[in-house]
C-alpha cells in the first residue's frame, strides 16, 4: 500500500515528478506496459494482509521486494499454509532486499526446504542507544536526534503522536536535534540522518538494487522455464569493500514456528 514520495525518485526510472503521491503499484504497471506493447499487468493497491489465500493460488510464483520483516514473514507464512498434496499448491518464494551496498537473494520452496522463518535469527534488530547516554554524555549525531525524539517530544508535545511522514514532524525535530548537537559540539545533523534514526531508513542505492532486482529475476526465469537450476538457497551481495557475493544453503529448521512437521 505503497505511495511514491520525492525520495523515490533517484533510484529507479519508472517514477517521474509528476507521479508522486501516487500508488507506486499502478505507475509501475502502467510505466512497463506503455513501454512494452502486448504486456497485460494488473496492479493491485492494499495491504498483504487483505488478500485471502485463494488470491495467491493463481500465481506460479511470489517475487518479494518487501520493506519490512513483518511482510516478508506474513507472505512466507501464507505460501507454506497454502501447500498441500498437490504440487501445484507449492509457490516458490523469491525474495530480494537491500541495505545501501549490501543485498540479498532468497529463494524459498516452502515445505521443501528453509522458510523466511528458519533464518529470522540471523536478521539484525534496530540499533538503539542506552538512555543514560542520550540524556547525561550524547558523543553521536545520532544520540541527539533520540534525545529530541525520545525526550524532548514527549516533554513539548504531550499527547501528540510522532509522525515521521509529516513534515512539520521532521522539521520540529531536525530542529531540535541541531539544538542539542550544538550545546555538545556535535556535528553531523542532517534531515536525511534523522529520517534514517527515527524511521530506521537505510540509504538505497541505484545499482545495488538494480543487481538484486536482476537475480531475483533470474531465479524467476529459470523456475519458470526449467532452464538451470535455481539458487539453493540464499546469495549475499557486498560492494562496500570491492565486490564480493556469496552463497549457501540455510538448513530447515524441524522447529520452526511456520514450516516444521509439514
Amino acid at each position: 500500500m505503497d505511495t511514491i514520495d520525492v525520495s523515490n525518485l533517484n533510484r529507479q526510472f519508472l517514477f517521474r515528478p509528476s507521479d508522486v503521491g501516487k500508488p507506486k503499484a499502478v505507475v509501475a504497471a502502467e510505466f512497463v506496459m506503455k513501454r512494452f506493447h502486448g504486456v497485460k499487468i494488473t496492479p493491485h493497491f492494499g495491504k498483504l494482509q487483505d488478500k485471502d489465500e485463494e488470491f495467491y493460488r493463481q500465481f506460479t510464483l511470489v517475487i518479494s521486494g518487501l520493506d519490512s520483516i513483518e511482510a516478508r514473514r506474513w507472505i512466507n507464512n501464507m505460501l507454506v499454509q497454502m501447500v498441500n498434496d498437490d504440487v501445484e499448491s507449492v509457490k516458490p518464494l523469491i525474495d530480494g532486499g537491500t541495505e545501501g551496498f549490501r543485498g540479498q537473494c532468497k529463494v524459498i520452496m516452502p515445505t521443501f526446504g528453509a522458510c523466511y522463518e528458519c533464518s529470522i535469527d540471523t536478521i539484525s534488530g534496530q540499533t538503539t542507544y542506552p538512555m543514560c547516554t542520550i540524556t547525561n554524555n550524547p558523543r553521536l549525531p545520532e544520540h541527539c536526534i533520540e534525545y529530541a525524539s525520545e525526550v524532548l517530544w514527549k516533554r513539548e508535545r504531550d499527547g501528540e503522536k510522532l509522525d515521521m511522514d509529516n513534515p512539520e514532524h521532521v522539521t520540529w525535530l531536525t530542529e531540535k536535534s541541531l539544538e542539542r548537537a550544538s550545546e555538545f559540539n556535535i556535528d553531523g545533523i542532517t534531515r536525511s540522518l534523522v529520517l534514517g534514526v527515527v524511521k530506521n531508513i537505510i540509504p538505497a542505492i541505484a545499482s545495488t538494487n538494480a543487481i538484486v532486482a536482476a537475480a531475483c529475476c533470474n531465479e524467476a526465469f529459470k523456475i519458470v522455464t526449467s532452464s538451470a537450476p535455481c539458487l539453493e538457497n540464499f546469495m549475499m551481495y557486498s560492494g562496500s569493500d570491492s565486490i564480493f557475493t556469496y552463497c549457501f544453503a540455510y538448513e530447515r529448521k524441524p522447529d520452526c514456528t511456520v514450516c516444521g512437521g509439514r
